[in-house]
C-alpha cells in the first residue's frame, strides 16, 4: 500500500490551528464547569430552597450523567462524525446552562445539571478525538496536545477564580450563563473551520448491550463513591452500588469480548501503553481533586479568604500547569520516551503534595502553599501532556472517539473517587483529633480549626502515596519510544482497511 494511501486525502488541514482554538475553548468550558458551580452552590442552595441533604445532587447529577455516558458519547462521535457530535454537544450544553441559570426550583436545577452532563459526555470525547485525527505530524501534535493538556489540567483553577468573581460581584446564575457565549463561539467556529479527515468513521451497528451495561456500571461506581462521602462506606446502599458496579462492568467486559462490533473494543484497553496511561491518569486525578477540595476549604474556612481571593490563590498551580505542559512536555515529547516525562512529572507533583502535609493553621502562603502549588502544577502539566497524546497515539481512526472517551472516563471516575475517598479520610482524622484533644481544650474554635487542618494533612499524605503509585505505573507500563517519528504500533485492524488508520508518522 502506498504512503499516500495512509494520509488524509488532501494532506493536513490548513485550518487546523484555528480549529484548535475552538476545540480548546470547548474543553475549557467543560473543565470550568467541574469547579465553577462549587463556589456558587451555597448561594444557589439558599435562593432555590434546596435542602442540605439534596445539595450534593447539584454536583452529583452532573457527575453521574457525564461519567456514565462518556463511552457512549465517544462511540457516537466515531459513528456519527466527530464534528457533528462536537457541535451538537456544544449547542446542547449551552441550552442546559441557560436552563440552569434560569432555574426556579430544585427539580429544574437538578434536571439542568443532568442535561449538562449528557451533552458534556458528547462534547468531551469528540473534542479530544478531533485533535487526534487532525494533528498527525509529531511536532505539531506535541504543540496541540501541550495546549490541550494545559487547559485540561489548569481549567479547574480558572473555574475557581471565575466562580468567585461571578458569585461575589454578579449572581450565582452567571456561573451557568457564562457557558453560553463560550459554547456559541466554539460551535460557530467549529462549524465553519473544522474539517474532519475523510475515512475515519466507524459505521458498525451500535452495541446496545454494551451501552446499557457500561452506563449503568459507571453510574453505580460514581454514585457509590459519592454516597460513601456522606453516608459512609458501610452504608447498605453504598455497598450495593459497589457490588452492582462490579457485576455490571464485569458483564460489560465479557460482552465486549464476544460481540462483533463492541462499544469499547478491548484492543483499545489491552495495548500496554494506553492501559498504563488510563491507570496513571485516573490515579493522579484522585490526588488532584482531593487537593482542590482541601485547599479551597483551608483557604476559605481556616484562613478566611474570600471566594475571589481563594480563586487567585490557585493561580501558581495554573501557571505551573501551563509551563509544564507547553514548555516542558510539548518540547520534549518528540525527543524522549513518554515515561521519562510522566514518571518524573508525577514524582515532582508528589513532592509538591508532600510540602502541603506541613500545613498548620497559620501557614505562610508565600513560604509553603505557593512553592507547593508551583511544583504540583509543573509536575502535573509535564505528565498530563504526553499522557493525553499517548492515549490516542497509534489508535485506529475508527476507535479515536472511544479511546478519547476512556481518557475522560478515567479522569471523571478518578475525580469522583478522589473527592469521596480523601474527604472520608479527612473527616475520620478530624473526628479522631477532636476526640483526643476535647478534654483539655480551652478554645473550642481553635480546636475545631486545628482538627480540620489535621484532617486535611492526613488526607494529603494519602494523595502523596497515590501520586507515587501513578509514577510507578507510568515508569513500568508505558514503554513506547518518543513520538517524534515512530509511533506505537497501531492496533490490529480486524479486517478494516489501512486507509482508515490515523497517520502517526511524522510527515
Amino acid at each position: 500500500m502506498s504512503e499516500t494511501a495512509l494520509k488524509p486525502e488532501s494532506g493536513p488541514d490548513a485550518k487546523r490551528w484555528r480549529a484548535l482554538v475552538f476545540i480548546a475553548l470547548a474543553q475549557l468550558m467543560v473543565v470550568l464547569d467541574a469547579t465553577i458551580v462549587n463556589i456558587a452552590l451555597p448561594s444557589a442552595q439558599q435562593d432555590l430552597g434546596i435542602s442540605d441533604g439534596n445539595r450534593q445532587w447539584v454536583i452529583t447529577a452532573y457527575a453521574l450523567a457525564f461519567g456514565g455516558l462518556l463511552l457512549f458519547g465517544g462511540r457516537i462521535a466515531d459513528l456519527w462524525g466527530r464534528k457533528r457530535t462536537f457541535v451538537t454537544g456544544l449547542i446542547g450544553f449551552a441550552g442546559a446552562s441557560a436552563l440552569g441559570g434560569a432555574a426556579t426550583g430544585e427539580a429544574m436545577m437538578l434536571g439542568a445539571r443532568a442535561l449538562q452532563g449528557v451533552f458534556g459526555a458528547l462534547l468531551a470525547p469528540a473534542a479530544l478525538s478531533l485533535l487526534a485525527v487532525m494533528f498527525t505530524d509529531a511536532k505539531e501534535r506535541a504543540k496541540a496536545f501541550g495546549i490541550y493538556g494545559a487547559i485540561a489540567g489548569g481549567g479547574g483553577a480558572v473555574g475557581l477564580i471565575l466562580g468567585g468573581f461571578l458569585t461575589e460581584y454578579l449572581n450565582w446564575r452567571w456561573t451557568f450563563f457564562v457557558n453560553i457565549p463560550f459554547a456559541v463561539v466554539a460551535a460557530l467556529g467549529a462549524y465553519f473551520v473544522i474539517r474532519e479527515p475523510a475515512g475515519g468513521r466507524n459505521r458498525s451497528p451500535l452495541d446496545i448491550p454494551g451501552v446499557v451495561l457500561s452506563t449503568l456500571g459507571l453510574v453505580s461506581l460514581v454514585y457509590g463513591f459519592t454516597r460513601a462521602e456522606s453516608a459512609g462506606w458501610s452504608d447498605a446502599v453504598t455497598v450495593t452500588m459497589f457490588v452492582a458496579s462490579a457485576v455490571l462492568l464485569a458483564a460489560f467486559v465479557l460482552t465486549e469480548a464476544k460481540v462483533k462490533s463492541p462499544l469499547l473494543p478491548l484492543r483499545v484497553l489491552t495495548e500496554r501503553n494506553r492501559g498504563g496511561v488510563y491507570m496513571s491518569l485516573g490515579l493522579a486525578v484522585i490526588a488532584m481533586f482531593g487537593l482542590f477540595l482541601f485547599l479551597t476549604y483551608y483557604l476559605q474556612i481556616v484562613q478566611g479568604y474570600s471566594p475571589v481571593k481563594t480563586g487567585f490563590a490557585f493561580l501558581p498551580m495554573m501557571v505551573g500547569m501551563i509551563t509544564g505542559s507547553t514548555q516542558i512536555g510539548a518540547r520534549l515529547m518528540t525527543r524522549v520516551a513518554p515515561r521519562l516525562l510522566m514518571a518524573p512529572g508525577f514524582l515532582l507533583a508528589a513532592v509538591g503534595m508532600l510540602l502541603l502535609t506541613q500545613l498548620e493553621i497559620g501557614s505562610s502562603y508565600a513560604g509553603l502553599i505557593l512553592p507547593a502549588q508551583l511544583m504540583l502544577g509543573l509536575g502535573m502539566g509535564t505528565a498530563f501532556m504526553p499522557a493525553m497524546s499517548l492515549a490516542t497515539h497509534g489508535v485506529e481512526a475508527r476507535d479515536a472517539g472511544v479511546a478519547s472517551a476512556m481518557v475522560n472516563t478515567s479522569q471523571q471516575v478518578g475525580g469522583a473517587i478522589g473527592t469521596a475517598l480523601l474527604n472520608t479520610i479527612a473527616a475520620s482524622a478530624t473526628t479522631a483529633y477532636l476526640t483526643d484533644h476535647a478534654a483539655g481544650a480551652t478554645n473550642p474554635k481553635l480546636l475545631q480549626a486545628q482538627a480540620m487542618v489535621e484532617g486535611y494533612t492526613s488526607a494529603i499524605w494519602w494523595a502523596v502515596g497515590i501520586l507515587v503509585v501513578s509514577a510507578l505505573i507510568a515508569a513500568t507500563l508505558v514503554t513506547t519510544g518518543h513520538q517524534g517519528g515512530t509511533s506505537a504500533p497501531a492496533d490490529s485492524s480486524d479486517g478494516v482497511e489501512d486507509e482508515v488508520k490515523i497517520p502517526v508518522m511524522a510527515h
